[in-house]
């Protein structure tokens, strides 16, 4: 798919930063959803810009079904300040007259709304305890050699005279 030239937004500090952003659009499109996702994941770290890429992707009629759903999957992966914002443009893909734009972004709020839902505590299972067992047995050792056969005469042991 070839792509417009995005236009700088002003907000980027230098040449390497436009190059990024150029760099993870194009990602955005590519033939792999691996690094479509990965795309759309770095994109959602990139506050302003990146939700400004990810909202043309979203909404442009020509872009294909899993670059929809990756910008939508970086929507829900924003942080900080821009999640309110990214929150509303799911939510006003809702009401696209493009049936696959609204599914998309009605699958990707469902998945947002259960993430916020804790989980059940798990009940704690009962542990079974150990009997404490002693590293080492102590036991007698009989003695070998002359003074053993002395003991066994006499009837006292070999070391008390």
């Amino acid at each position: 798919m070839k792509l417009e030239k995005r236009i700088p937004s002003g907000r980027e500090k230098d040449q390497a930063a436009i190059e990024l952003l150029e760099r993870l659009r194009e990602q955005l499109y590519s033939p792999n959803i691996t690094i479509v996702r990965k795309s759309a994941f770095n994109l959602s770290w990139l506050q302003e810009d990146g939700l400004d890429i990810l909202k043309e992707a979203l909404f442009m009629d020509d872009s294909p079904h899993k670059t929809k759903c990756a910008a939508a999957y970086g929507l829900r992966k924003m942080r900080g300040r821009m999640k309110r914002m990214a929150r509303q443009v799911l939510l006003e893909g809702t009401q696209s007259t493009n049936p696959e734009i609204a599914e998309v972004c009605l699958n990707a709020l469902k998945v947002w709304d259960q993430k916020k839902t804790p989980a059940p505590p798990r009940p704690k299972a009962k542990r079974r305890k150990k009997q404490k067992r002693p590293r080492f047995e102590i036991r007698d050792i009989p003695q070998k050699g002359p003074a053993a056969n002395r003991s066994k005469r006499s009837g006292r042991p070999a070391n008390h005279k």
